[in-house]
């Protein structure tokens, strides 16, 4: 903050005296002179500047400086180098507030929202290599930066990353991300540190939430980290959805995590097959229970519509119609079945009022072609070769526009109930969730330190595994958000006093009122 003493001289008033009885017009016009450029222009410059560039501008103030009075010349020459000394700096403020003001998405009922705005995901999977190789495809700088080109051009809002490296940096890239205004969907587990299906129980361990609290740790401070997936297709059949406790366990342990290290409450949810014996049952299972237990959103692949196809032979209209009513935000964190000639045209259907009352977008898989025909694009070196399915989405992105308005979405959101058993497709007795592992706790008051990296031994035999069944209620600290989903809110805890906020100028405009002052009235400032 910065404090200004002011001591007038008594002395100076003399020059002032003088400055007006030499003559009234002279005087007003260095007033006015005075005004615009220690009041008006400094509340302008960044956007001046960027408009008519420095040359241009450092002829603007040069024209003011034009006196015949030695006194105002003197003033008014001074305040225009304060103004030219601060513009440089403000400019620079200006363009790093551009690049650091994305607007972080949060959960209102069943919704994403930007601000006050509906968000509905335009995405797609990012995962240069292929998933048979691991690479953080953020920490790569030049490659990031490569592909941000192709993402504006394609109409993108959202990439997700299925793994990233918790031991590297992913400034720049996210920097680079955020000033394109794409947002990140991020998969905290990795091959070696991830729950597995075939033996949850020893998996879920101390060692693993060290491991997804590091990524969670180091994301959570990017405004534009959208949402975490707590797991992908981790139950893909009707045994394997004895896996559901540990899934549904280590989302509530990743929001308690980041509510009692007080950072952003980042929406959790969870990733699924697209299994029809189970997926409605997952949904619900996801959001039924106390507050601290329920997904902040729930996701799923969804390859059901392939070209050509419509909203009904899809099925889509179906599940819009199972969906109706679910409490948190849904969207298809992989679509675009490539059966046939892709042509997206469930594009259309998924971004109209038939589907945005339930569904928030999608992400399209997936971005490179790494042999598996999948792929928008090819990556050689540094060239990105546009293939078909580029230019058939690029289309059908073109050609859909959003809904207005709040595309009739729940705002009361609102839990599910939990699913009964049924076997063999929902293997799961009850509600009960396993205890987090007592090592791990620690980390909810220390942090959770740096992170193993890709070069890690591994989690899923390590480390000390849950040894009991928890409260309902043992995560609470994660239910401090609003709305009753658990989700983050947009309500900021600024309070009443977020009105009231001092009378703040800007580097040009405190230096040329300085001027001003020192020069009518012999004032003495000091800066604190």
């Amino acid at each position: 903050m910065l404090y200004i003493v002011v001591h007038i001289d008594i002395s100076n008033w003399t020059n002032l005296a003088s400055l007006y009885n030499s003559s009234s017009l002279p005087y007003l016009s260095f007033l006015l002179r005075s005004f615009i450029l220690s009041i008006i222009l400094p509340a302008y410059l960044p956007t001046l500047v960027k408009i008519i560039g420095f040359p241009s501008f450092f002829s603007l103030i040069s024209s003011f400086c034009s006196s015949n009075n030695g006194i105002m010349k003197v003033s008014i020459a001074s305040m225009a180098m304060a103004i030219l000394l601060g513009a440089s700096t403000a400019l620079s403020a200006a363009n790093s507030k551009d690049s650091d003001s994305i607007v972080p998405i949060t959960v209102k009922g069943n919704a994403f929202f930007k601000g006050d705005d509906r968000f509905y995901i335009r995405g797609v999977d990012y995962q240069p290599g292929g998933s048979s190789k691991l690479q953080d495809s953020i920490a790569d700088t030049d490659s990031c930066k490569r592909d941000i080109k192709t993402f504006k051009e394609l109409g993108l809002n959202t990439i997700r990353v299925y793994h990233v490296d918790n031991s590297k940096n992913h400034d720049e890239c996210m920097k680079a991300l955020a000033e394109a205004g794409i947002y990140l969907v991020l998969d905290v587990n990795t091959p070696k540190y991830s729950l597995n299906r075939a033996d949850p129980d020893t998996s879920y361990n101390d060692v693993y939430l060290q491991y997804i609290f590091a990524t969670v740790e180091m994301f959570a401070k990017y405004d534009n980290t959208l949402a975490f997936f707590s797991g992908n297709e981790v139950i893909n059949d009707g045994p394997t959805s004895a896996s559901a406790p540990y899934i549904k366990a280590t989302t509530r342990d990743l929001r308690t995590f980041l509510r009692s290290r007080n950072l952003r409450h980042v929406p959790v949810g969870y990733s699924a097959t697209d299994v029809d014996t189970n997926r409605l049952e997952m949904a619900e299972y996801m959001n039924c229970g106390s507050d601290d237990e329920r997904s902040d959103f729930f996701a799923f692949n969804d390859y059901s519509w392939c070209d050509p196809s419509s909203f009904t032979t899809s099925g889509w209209d179906q599940k819009v119609k199972n969906f109706t009513g679910y409490g948190i935000p849904l969207f298809i964190s992989e679509y675009g079945c490539n059966t046939n000639t892709r042509k997206f045209e469930e594009v259309t259907a998924l971004y109209s009022t038939d589907m945005t009352p339930v569904y928030s977008g999608g992400i399209v898989y997936e971005y490179s072609e790494e042999g598996s025909k999948w792929g928008l694009v090819k990556i050689d070196g540094s060239d990105v070769k546009k293939l078909k399915d580029y230019d058939a989405l690029k289309s059908a992105f073109d050609k859909t526009d959003n809904p207005k308005g709040n595309g009739g979405y729940n705002s009361t959101g609102g839990a599910s109930g939990c699913p009964k058993m049924q076997k063999p497709n929902w293997n799961v007795p009850n509600s009960a969730l396993p205890a987090m592992p007592v090592p791990a706790k620690k980390y909810l008051t220390q942090g959770a330190g740096k992170g193993a990296g890709f070069s890690g031994p591994g989690s899923q035999t390590a480390g000390t595994k849950s040894s009991g069944t928890a409260t309902q209620g043992s995560g609470e600290v994660a239910a401090a958000t609003s709305g009753g989903s658990g989700a983050a809110s947009a309500t900021g805890s600024e309070g009443a006093a977020a009105g009231l906020k001092p009378l703040q100028l800007s580097t040009p405009a405190t230096l040329g009122l300085m001027i001003v002052l020192s020069t009518l009235f012999g004032a003495h400032l000091a800066l604190l």
